[in-house]
């Protein structure tokens, strides 16, 4: 192969026998033979006035502008006067066209796009260039065609154009794409070239033989007949014979075509792509959750492919056990009447791997659906039904493609490596659809929003929409009534999704059901390691969103662990969250799973163990750990609310303390109530009302009544524990001091500041006498008992212990600590009162930022400091910054506390009168 390469304005020949760089390729129509520059014009440096000079001075600007030195064009690259070089070239072109970076289509009857008067799209489609014989080669064979002008500007791309390029030439849309042209059979492949013509007769044959992937000499004179004989000759010698000779292709597929088949065009488009490869058997493996539409898009394409591909066999075997596989292949063998299949003892699937494997099954697309158990494929199975491994029984031939259909992306790996295509989620547009074409009732569909939503609790999964749609139509509900079922309890869900459906396009003997069609996998994870299975277990005790993986029980090693979740994530089960070690478990399998744990009698023991493995781990409420135990929060309150576990488990009830008194430090106190009432009922049952453990149960909840301005229930409790305290553990004992300085604090919101003073200035000389000045309980109560001063309108007094404690917070506990900045936020709020406002802003400002950076913008003590702010602000004349906070906080406060909480209605009252000020002064201006 010889290229051009413009040195200093000169063009020069380069023989290239090796390695061929980087180059473009010249795709044009002649002019008259004197007007074109030949090999001999380039070689003795003639040439340069003729009007094809233009094309190489284009073909090399071109070039050199996409950062190509090399480019070649057929006029002056072939020494024609060489048969023996004219036949090698043209034996080659197809194949150089294919290899070439960059094919440039130069349009000599096309007008300049850029003019006004130009006719271009007209003029377009009528270019001689569709007319040649050589061109058609020309227009398949490169990876990017680009088409220009005859002043040399740019017209588009086969890609851009490629609609248009379909309506003018009658190619086939994934010819253009450059799919295998192996794929189209002769038939179709000649209708290309039926009406282009060639300069010379014979050339009407030569022209194809890149096309059809075949070589012959050239025989200049044989004539069109004699040339295009030998052409079909050779066609039928070296091509598939399915493709040139009508044979009695097979159709072996036990399912009619699916009329509701909806969208996936991405994934037809991806295995139309990889089949029949030249050079070997294709495998293909399709793989994604069960119930994903993974059988149904292969029968698509089975549907789709002998349309085009009429003399195609197509084979169908089911694969999802032994006996199945078994019958598929007997059933194969009987139709494709192989001598022999009857016999008792032969091993049909070699009668059929052999039969597929010769020259003249002709082509043939073998598919086994449902391969999801690897095991039958690599293991050698009895003697019984077979003597090999499956694997060793796929047939080969370079007529035939294999796909298969699995659940578990591992086994698809070991078996079509590396042609895996996944099936993903459907999206809502192409579900719409679905559920439009299963109901065939535009009254059902009509509320968006119910569609909406059902398919998103059907998480958009296909047997999942299939299977509703059916119950819908066989009851005649609408598809809220639907929704309100999905809402019932679990068990009642369950049984909703275990209803069997007629679908004629799934195996009568298998499971339809959503709630049943995962079984089978379960089966095969728990048989091929136990670990996944061990951990789908445990994933099922769990909220199924946002799993951290540190929550998973240790496996026996680190390998183990990365196998087990590699296996449930080969089978779609799991998804791993981008940028974080967390998990997400399929919503419906999370339900299914269940059910299978339940009918297996294990989903009580697995419960069991989620509550011993989350007891491990759950943190206590220490701000250190709020990281930790937010990201557990959901899956503790999931495990806790089971009806299957032990509520009076030393286990269970360690945990639902630690995860009420996290609740508890998270502003949750309505939750944290909740579990702090079940923690007391549970103890006065087993240990009595004036146990301990009872009490500072009942200490908790007083705290959670207080913090949800519910005074008087607090009040009531907190003095029933202190009364009991003093009776069984003495009037100075550190917890009876602790009721006594929560009981405080409750009279200190009730206004009875007075009584509240008594009792903190009790607790603090107590605390201080046996705990020491800078134990944390005594700066607390030194602490609350500032606020008394405060509220008294002793702002002196009040600071001065303020600093005092603030200081000391530091020291002990570090500056972001949240007693320091709650401290500090107090320390603001006297300075506030004190006419310190830009000292209070300040200290405000940093404590708002500290809070939202550990406890997050919401919680009750950031809204409480940027409440602190906000009046601040108002002190000081910024009325607008003011309103514009309390708006906020107010808006954060309803949603967090609830309307009827005291602290709301009060911020709201200071909001309206702020908002009438505002509006007054600016009336005023």
């Amino acid at each position: 192969m010889r290229l051009l390469k413009l040195d200093d304005g000169e063009f020069s020949l380069i023989e290239r026998i090796g390695k061929i760089p980087p180059f473009a390729i010249l795709s044009h129509t002649w002019g008259a033979e004197a007007e074109e520059v030949t090999f001999k014009d380039l070689t003795k440096g003639t040439g340069k006035n003729k009007p094809g000079y233009a094309k190489l001075r284009f073909c090399a600007r071109q070039a050199d502008q996409d950062g190509l030195k090399y480019f070649w064009i057929d006029t002056c690259c072939i020494d024609k006067s060489s048969s023996a070089e004219l036949s090698e070239a043209i034996n080659s072109m197809f194949r150089w066209y294919y290899e070439a970076t960059l094919c440039y289509v130069y349009l000599a009857d096309v007008p300049n796009p850029n003019d006004p008067t130009s006719t271009v799209e007209s003029a377009f489609p009528d270019s001689r260039w569709f007319t040649r014989g050589w061109t058609l080669q020309e227009l398949l064979a490169p990876s990017s065609v680009q088409f220009f002008s005859r002043e040399g500007e740019l017209l588009g791309n086969k890609k851009s154009r490629e609609q248009q390029l379909h309506q003018i030439t009658g190619i086939a849309i994934e010819a253009l794409q450059r799919i295998p042209l192996a794929q189209f059979d002769t038939a179709e492949r000649l209708s290309w070239a039926a009406r282009r013509e060639t300069t010379v007769e014979e050339d009407t044959a030569y022209c194809l033989l890149g096309i059809f992937d075949i070589q012959m000499p050239l025989i200049y004179g044989e004539g069109q007949k004699k040339a295009l004989n030998r052409l079909q000759r050779k066609i039928r010698k070296s091509l598939t014979p399915a493709l040139v000779v009508s044979t009695n292709a097979s159709w072996i597929v036990p399912f009619e075509r699916n009329p509701r088949f909806t969208g996936r065009e991405s994934q037809l488009a991806q295995v139309k792509e990889k089949l029949f490869a030249k050079d070997h058997t294709a495998k293909i493996a399709i793989t994604g959750l069960g119930g994903m539409g993974k059988t149904q898009l292969v029968l698509e394409l089975l549907y789709r492919t002998k349309e085009k591909h009429k003399n195609c066999s197509m084979i169908w075997i089911p694969a999802t056990n032994m006996e199945s596989l078994h019958q598929g292949y007997l059933n194969v063998a009987r139709q494709l009447g192989i001598a022999g299949w009857e016999e008792e003892k032969v091993d049909v699937k070699k009668l059929v791997q052999e039969h597929l494997s010769k020259d003249d099954a002709g082509q043939w697309l073998l598919v086994f659906d449902n391969a999801d158990d690897i095991d039958m494929w690599i293991t050698k199975p009895g003697s019984e039904q077979g003597f090999g491994r499956l694997a060793d029984y796929l047939p080969k031939s370079k007529q035939g493609c294999i796909i298969f259909t699995t659940r578990d992306r591992k086994t698809a790996v070991k078996l079509a490596q590396p042609n895996i295509i996944e099936v993903p989620e459907m999206n809502t547009e192409a579900a719409t659809q679905l559920l439009d074409k299963c109901l065939a009732s535009p009254d059902l569909v009509r509320n968006q929003q119910d569609v909406t939503t059902l398919l998103a609790e059907l998480t958009y999964l296909p047997l999942a929409i299939v299977q509703a749609t059916a119950y819908i139509k066989q009851n005649g509900i609408a598809i809220a009534d639907y929704l309100s079922l999905l809402e019932e309890k679990e068990e009642e869900v369950i049984d909703l999704l275990s209803e069997e459906f007629e679908d004629d396009g799934r195996y009568h003997n298998m499971k339809n059901p959503v709630a049943t069609t995962w079984l089978i996998s379960f089966e095969h994870v728990r048989r091929r390691d136990s670990l996944a299975s061990e951990y789908l277990s445990f994933l099922a005790c769990l909220d199924p969103k946002d799993i951290p993986q540190s929550l998973l029980p240790p496996g026996p090693s680190r390998k183990k662990e990365i196998d087990a979740l590699g296996t449930l994530n080969a089978y779609s089960f799991i998804s791993r969250r981008p940028g974080d070690h967390a998990l997400d478990l399929h919503r419906l399998v999370h339900l299914a799973t269940r059910n299978w744990l339940r009918k297996e009698g294990l989903l009580a023991q697995s419960a069991e163990k989620a509550i011993v493995r989350l007891e491990e781990v759950f943190p206590d409420d220490d701000h250190k750990s709020r990281g930790v135990w937010r990201t557990y929060l959901s899956h503790v309150y999931y495990a806790l609310e089971s009806h299957l576990v032990n509520k009076d488990g030393e286990k269970i009830l360690a945990l639902r303390w630690r995860y009420g008194n996290c609740l508890y430090k998270d502003g949750r106190w309505k939750e944290a109530e909740e579990s702090f009432t079940q923690i007391i009922e549970t103890k006065k049952r087993k240990l009595g009302a004036d146990h301990p453990d009872t009490l500072t149960g009942m200490n908790k909840l007083a705290l959670a009544y207080r913090r949800q301005g519910r005074w008087d229930a607090a009040e009531e409790l907190q003095v029933q524990v202190i009364k009991m305290r003093e009776k069984t553990l003495g009037a100075d004992h550190l917890d009876t001091l602790s009721s006594i300085n929560n009981l405080a604090s409750t009279f200190w919101n009730q206004g009875r500041w007075d009584a509240a003073e008594e009792l903190q200035v009790q607790v603090m000389k107590m605390r201080k006498k046996t705990l020491g000045a800078d134990h944390p309980d005594t700066l607390s109560s030194i602490n609350n008992l500032a606020l008394t001063f405060g509220d008294q309108g002793r702002w002196d007094a009040a600071e001065e212990l303020l600093v005092q404690v603030v200081e000391r917070w530091k020291k002990t506990l570090g500056a972001d600590h949240p007693d320091t900045l709650a401290s500090m936020n107090n320390l603001a709020f006297a300075w506030k009162y004190q006419g310190r406002w830009d000292a209070a802003e300040e200290l405000l400002v940093q404590v708002v930022e500290r809070w939202k950076k550990t406890l997050g913008a919401d919680h009750p003590d950031t809204l409480a400091s940027m409440i602190n702010l906000a009046f601040t602000w108002k002190y000081q004349g910024r009325y607008a910054e003011a309103v514009q906070l309390m708006e906020k906080c107010v808006q954060l406060k309803r949603r967090i506390l609830g309307n009827g909480h005291p602290d709301l209605l009060s911020f709201c009252a200071a909001l309206d009168e702020w908002q009438t000020e505002h509006a007054d002064s600016n009336a005023s201006v």
